[in-house]
Formats: structure tokens, C-alpha cells, sequence
């Protein structure tokens, strides 16, 4: 069976595309990157994909007269790359509706949350500043709306009394190494269905415990 290929857009460091990297470089998982595209060039990303020997790509959006165009050359580029779905891995550029709509149901992206508390920047500043016992990250399908959109698979982290920002992040973002390859296979084996703005997974397995935070005496 052909494997899935994917597109991978990123603007930094490329932590969750290590993530995805060395998934695919077991040959029993089911889909493969064919793409890394930045929007900044010389991004440790584009590093960390071309030690794996995966082709990349930087569109610069400072080079584009407008969004449009920027985004004309984005969907140009992972067409010649026969991308099938696309993986947002701090891709730190809003996408429009335009663009959205011509990858609907074939675009997903990775968030330090439990969507849809909490969207947008400074996370895990918001969740230490609300007192919220977890937090967490969601992996989604992408809608126009920023941070919207049907969740496929989350995972949730504890909010401990003596964290800072600093700390939860780094909980959470080991999670998001293991959530976002873990979306990618799902819909790769062909077990994810969209139902309105509801995901459906075939097979799946939910925990069957309960989590409290703090636990009773």
C-alpha cells in the first residue's frame, strides 16, 4: 500500500518535525514526508529535514506582494510534492480562508492546549494565570478561525503548584512529540473521518480512568 505523503511547514526550530521525522523513518509507518517548507529561511527545521535527506523548500513571505500570492506559491509547492496532507509544525503565519479551503479536511496543525481553551499565544502563560488544574495539546484539522477546527487526538498534562510557564511547556511539548505522529498515522491508515465539525476514529481506544488534580487526601 502506498504510503501517505505529506508537506510539513514550519518557521523555526522543528521540534514536533523531529517528531514526525523519525516516525517516518520506521518503514512499518504508513506515510512519508516528501516536503519541508519554511517561510524563514535558515531555520534550524530546514536543517534538522535535510540531515533525513527530505527535500526542502523556504517561500520567504516578505518576498510576496500580498498573502494571496504568498499562498499561491505555498499550494504550488506542495502540489509539485505530491502532498496529500499538510502538518503544520510552528508554522507561524495565519493562513486565509482561500488557502484553508483548497486544503480542507487535508490540513492539520499542532497546539499547546486542550482546544478550545486557551487559543492563540502565551499558552501556558494563560493556563498558570487562570489556575487551571490540566493542560495539554491538541492535534486538529485546520478551519479559517485561528486555532479552530475538529480535533483528531489530545493528550493532557497535569498543571503542577510550582510550575512556570517554562516547565509546563516542556511537559506538554513531549507530548506533542508523541500526539502529532499519532494523528498523522490515524489518518494515514484511513481510520479518521470528519463528521460536521466532529472527528470520528475508527478503533479507537479511550482511557478508562479519570483524572483528578489535586488528588483527595
Amino acid at each position: 500500500m502506498a504510503k501517505l505523503k505529506i508537506g510539513v511547514l514550519i518557521s523555526g526550530r522543528g521540534s514536533n518535525l523531529q517528531a514526525l521525522i523519525d516516525a517516518a523513518a520506521d518503514t512499518a509507518f504508513p506515510a512519508t514526508i516528501a516536503t519541508v517548507i519554511s517561510n524563514e529561511p535558515d531555520v534550524a527545521g530546514l536543517a534538522r529535514a535535510q540531515a533525513a535527506g527530505i527535500p526542502t523548500a523556504t517561500i520567504n513571505h516578505r518576498d510576496f506582494p500580498d498573502r494571496a500570492a504568498f499562498e499561491d506559491a505555498l499550494h504550488a509547492a506542495l502540489g509539485e510534492a505530491g502532498v496529500e496532507l499538510v502538518c503544520l509544525a510552528g508554522f507561524m503565519r495565519l493562513l486565509t480562508e482561500g488557502f484553508v479551503g483548497r486544503w480542507w479536511d487535508r490540513l492539520i496543525n499542532i497546539h499547546p492546549s486542550l482546544l478550545p481553551a486557551f487559543r492563540g499565544l502565551h499558552v501556558h502563560e494563560a493556563v498558570l494565570a487562570y489556575g487551571a488544574r490540566f493542560s495539554g495539546c491538541t492535534v486538529h484539522y485546520v478551519r479559517p478561525a485561528m486555532d479552530d477546527g475538529p480535533i483528531i487526538v489530545q493528550a493532557a498534562v497535569p498543571v503542577l503548584a510550582d510550575d512556570d510557564a517554562d516547565q509546563l511547556a516542556a511537559r506538554i511539548l513531549a507530548e506533542e512529540h508523541r500526539i502529532y505522529p499519532l494523528a498523522v498515522r490515524l489518518i494515514a491508515e484511513g481510520r479518521v473521518r470528519v463528521e460536521g465539525e466532529r472527528v470520528q476514529v475508527a478503533n479507537a481506544k479511550a482511557p478508562g480512568t479519570s483524572l483528578l488534580n489535586p488528588l483527595p487526601d
